[in-house]
This record gives C-alpha cells, sequence and structure tokens, in this order.
C-alpha cells in the first residue's frame, strides 16, 4: 500500500473521479479527508461540507481540517450548463481560495493535484487574458471585465480550467519554496455524471468524438493516485493530459499525420 499511514484531502468526494479517486486512496491506505456540497456514501474517514462558490463555507471547511496532509486533490469542479458565475467561482476562484487556505497545513514533500481539462488546452492562445483574470482576487471583482473580454458565457468554462493550468505553472516557484509539488490533471471526456454536459456543450463545440470514446474514472484516479506518492514527488508545474489520444489524434488529423 504506497500511500499507508498518509492522509489525503479530496473535493469532489461524493461522485465520478472524486469518488473514485477516494475509493484507490483507501485501497492504498490512505486516511481521506472528503469535501463536498454532497455528503459522500463511502471511502471517506472525514466527511467535510463546502460550498466552492461561497468564501465563508471555503474557510469554515478549512479550519474542519485537523490533521497535517500529505497531498490535497481539488477535483470537485461545475460544468457548463450551470451560469458562467458559478463556473468561474467553483473551478477557479474557489479551488484558489481553498488551496491557498490549506497550504500551511500540508506536511513536507506534500502534493498537490489540480484539475484542469482538454477543454482548457489553448491556454497557450490566451496567456495576456489569463494573467488578468487571476490578478483580481474574487470571481465577482472580474465579473465586468470577463463581458469586456468576451469570455463570460459560452467561453466561461474553457476559461476557467486555462486559469487552473496557468495558475498551476505559477505556483511551481513558491512550491518548491515551501516545500511541497503542484501539478495539474487536464482529462479527456470521462463516463462522469457531469459527462452529458460536456458532451452537450464544449464537446460539440470542438467536433469530439461520438459516444464510446470516453474514459472511466478509474483511468484519471489510477494516475491522481501515483502523483499523491513518491513516485510523483518530483513532478511540478506540469499539466498532464489524460486524454486516451483525443488531442494527438485532433492535432494529427490537423497535421495531415
Amino acid at each position: 500500500m504506497i500511500l499507508k499511514n498518509k492522509t489525503v484531502v479530496v473535493t469532489g468526494c461524493s461522485s465520478g473521479i472524486g469518488a473514485e479517486t477516494a475509493r484507490q486512496l483507501k485501497a492504498q491506505g490512505a486516511t481521506v479527508i472528503g469535501l463536498d456540497i454532497k455528503e459522500p456514501s463511502e471511502n471517506v474517514d472525514q466527511y467535510i461540507p463546502i460550498d466552492l462558490a461561497d468564501d465563508a463555507s471555503i474557510a469554515n471547511a478549512v479550519a474542519q481540517v485537523e490533521s497535517k496532509i500529505d497531498a490535497l486533490c481539488n477535483i470537485a469542479g461545475v460544468p457548463p450548463t450551470l451560469p458562467p458565475m458559478v463556473q468561474i467561482k467553483v473551478n477557479f476562484f474557489g479551488l484558489r481560495t481553498f488551496t491557498n487556505l490549506m497550504i500551511p497545513k500540508l506536511n513536507q514533500g506534500a502534493s498537490i493535484v489540480n484539475f484542469g481539462s482538454i477543454a482548457g488546452m489553448k491556454y497557450m492562445q490566451r496567456i495576456p487574458l489569463i494573467k488578468q483574470l487571476i490578478a483580481f482576487e474574487k470571481a465577482e471583482d472580474g465579473e465586468t471585465w470577463m463581458k469586456e473580454n468576451e469570455v463570460y458565457g459560452e467561453e466561461t468554462y474553457n476559461f476557467s480550467k486555462e486559469a487552473v493550468i496557468l495558475w498551476t505553472m505559477k505556483m511551481a516557484p513558491i512550491a518548491i519554496e515551501k516545500g511541497f509539488t503542484i501539478k495539474c490533471v487536464s482529462p479527456g471526456p470521462v463516463k462522469t455524471p457531469i459527462l452529458q454536459d460536456f458532451l452537450d456543450t464544449i464537446a460539440k463545440k470542438n467536433a469530439l468524438p461520438p459516444t464510446g470514446f470516453e474514459g472511466e474514472p478509474s483511468d484519471i484516479a489510477s494516475f491522481v493516485i501515483f502523483l499523491c506518492s513518491e513516485g510523483g514527488r518530483w513532478m511540478n508545474g506540469q499539466n498532464i493530459l489524460i486524454d486516451g489520444g483525443l488531442l494527438a489524434t485532433r492535432m494529427g488529423a490537423g497535421m495531415g499525420l
């Protein structure tokens, strides 16, 4: 058991990739502190309610984490069918606020695993815009700016995930100084409760393959386990795409391969 005597915090633990990650963590000997807006039915040693769209809820949840932790898995997120303000709050600002408050509770050598998405893989094309967004302290501060820069609405989900990826990179040198590592996992379409929302919006717009190409939560969770273990200790600042070769297929077709 590669995570015996380790304590791991998992957000989004009640369903999908978060629930599967919690299950695999328990199988590897970890103590799991699960946070979600909905209480999970299994695989957590402690449940703490959290609403990542609410700063007060985030602060209250952090206060209830009494243990020093060895890994933080920021898996919770909302789909592109919810209002833009909820998307940007939960997927980026809430994740960032929660993570920053949790850093003092990390053990030396701890690992933070953030969650982006294949929908955020165009972040290199919008670096100046993303840098402006992450300069805002709260989502409300940037709402007018987002509308003016046309990243409020259909583009909000993509942009929220792009922001997570770039912020992860920005945090890499800070992590080195403080004795932990931080990385980002970007899944392709996965069979979770929000898959249909993804296929009806992001997938359709980007002409992704039809139903049948999707991954399983276990495909993503098993790699998250590795990142939480000693095996992933030297990975810092990277964005790791896990999509079954989807992006490579699209890029290869575009290059005539």
